[in-house]
């Protein structure tokens, strides 16, 4: 099974035919299961758009889509977005393990398919991968007192 960092699928050109589509610019997780459902693409024309994740192929040195049909125009990102967890606005928020503090969100480790493999945590100083099992939650944001 292919695995990659968020970071490394954000890297990727998605193309369509052979003819790159856009870049990725940010990966969008399925907020009960932390599983990412798709990209957000910024295209050629300058539109960011919604590509589901399992919609497309990813290999190793790009992501191939079959068919134009399954870019969703922005307001269908917004959808998306409104629904779903962005790899941009977790990284540094703190990670818990069985409800212990275990450092600080830096990437995700994704499988072909959108399956949340691992988390990668940074914690005094030193960068960690911990398997994704089911004990892996994201620590809610401090809110500020009123």
């Amino acid at each position: 099974m292919r695995q990659l960092l968020g970071d490394e699928l954000l890297a990727l050109p998605v193309r369509l035919h052979g003819i790159q589509m856009g870049q990725p610019v940010d990966l969008l997780l399925d907020r009960q299961t932390l599983r990412a459902v798709g990209l957000d693409l910024m295209c050629g024309d300058e539109v960011h758009r919604f590509l589901p994740l399992p919609t497309a192929t990813v290999e190793a040195d790009k992501i191939v889509i079959r068919s134009p049909l399954v870019l969703l125009e922005e307001d269908e990102l917004d959808f998306y977005r409104s629904r779903a967890l962005s790899l941009s606005s977790l990284r540094g928020r703190p990670v818990q393990r069985k409800r212990a503090a275990v450092g600080t969100l830096s990437d995700i480790v994704v499988a072909g398919d959108g399956e949340l493999l691992a988390v990668i945590v940074q914690s005094d100083g030193q960068r960690r991968r911990i398997p994704f099992d089911g004990t892996i939650a994201l620590a809610p944001k401090n809110r500020n007192a009123a």
